[in-house]
């Protein structure tokens, strides 16, 4: 078998995720090359990411590797990809999901979001996690903080901010979990979609006998189930990692409760649904919670969202 090419972005964490997806190919007999590009949203540091205005900030680039065949694969995590990929991309693998949920860091131990007395400013690029501060903590400030997590931490480090919300996974990964002051429930802060796994993107024009072998290779099939609700969840909102959905799916032997919802931006109006199916029925799952967020007043929060 010739070497798989596997596209990746050229951050740290990116390149975590990718050298991560290489071994578990080399563990199965599949030499691989990785190679390395810059997204749009890596180029544009000076604007929050809900106004660059592509639903494809961190993956078009690499889609147009795949599809010159210039790449067999591409790693993504799977927090930032889009709920519609283009025509003739699909994404067939996921890896285990690491925890999902939302950490604060601080060179400060003694920081707290719940301090009232000594409120914060919080570096975060995230529209879900600004509104969700609103919402919680609306004494804390929100600082828009983009760049990769070393990045982050030095602007936090310069000043720019007294704390970060990142996530627990890219966190662990660059082990820098010594600077973590808080986990943040899930119960509360509910995360995006996918966020904590690492997804696999191909071109339909793959050969069918590779595309089997890569997935029999990095699929976990839990996780798969998780994000399958989830993504047909943000698929129903036609949404993306640009609005302040969330979605997180737990397994439970062969049932999927899916926890999902839609909050204002300005953090006053939450609409938040938590329905049960089977794993088999996970799309049809992520749907109806979809169906229920836009008749429950989704539709109209989501249109003041995209003004």
């Amino acid at each position: 078998m010739e070497k798989i090419k596997i596209g990746s972005r050229k951050s740290r964490l990116a390149l975590w995720q990718s050298e991560t997806v290489a071994a578990m190919l080399n563990q199965n007999g599949i030499d691989t090359e990785i190679i390395t590009m810059e997204t749009l949203g890596d180029k544009i540091l000076n604007t929050p990411i809900a106004k660059i205005g592509s639903k494809g900030v961190f993956t078009e680039e690499i889609e147009a590797m795949l599809k010159s065949g210039e790449v067999d694969l591409a790693v993504h995590s799977a927090k930032d990809m889009p709920s519609q990929l283009p025509e003739g991309f699909s994404l067939i693998a996921f890896t285990e999901r690491e925890k999902p949920g939302d950490v604060v860091l601080s060179f400060d131990k003694s920081a707290s979001l719940k301090n009232k007395e000594r409120p914060l400013c919080v570096g975060t690029s995230s529209v879900r996690r600004v509104a969700m501060l609103r919402h919680f903590y609306p004494h804390v400030t929100p600082v828009d903080m983009r760049g990769n997590l070393q990045t982050r931490i030095k602007k936090m480090e310069s000043g720019a901010c007294d704390a970060l919300i990142l996530a627990y996974a890219g966190v662990i990964r660059m082990d820098y979990a010594h600077m973590i002051v808080a986990e943040l429930p899930v119960t509360e802060f509910v995360p995006p979609v996918g966020q904590g796994s690492i997804a696999i993107e191909v071109y339909d024009s793959i050969d069918p006998a590779l595309k089997k072998k890569i997935r029999e290779c990095i699929n976990h099939p839990p996780t798969e189930a998780a994000l399958i609700a989830e993504r047909a969840f943000l698929k129903t909102l036609r949404g993306g990692c640009s609005i302040p959905a969330f979605a997180l799916a737990e397994l439970a032997g062969e049932m999927v409760r899916l926890t999902a919802g839609l909050i204002g931006i300005d953090g006053q109006k939450v609409l938040k649904e938590i329905l049960t199916d089977t794993i088999e029925n996970a799309a049809r799952l992520g749907e109806k919670t979809g169906l229920q967020i836009l008749e429950a007043g989704g539709r109209e929060l989501l249109a003041e969202i995209r003004k």
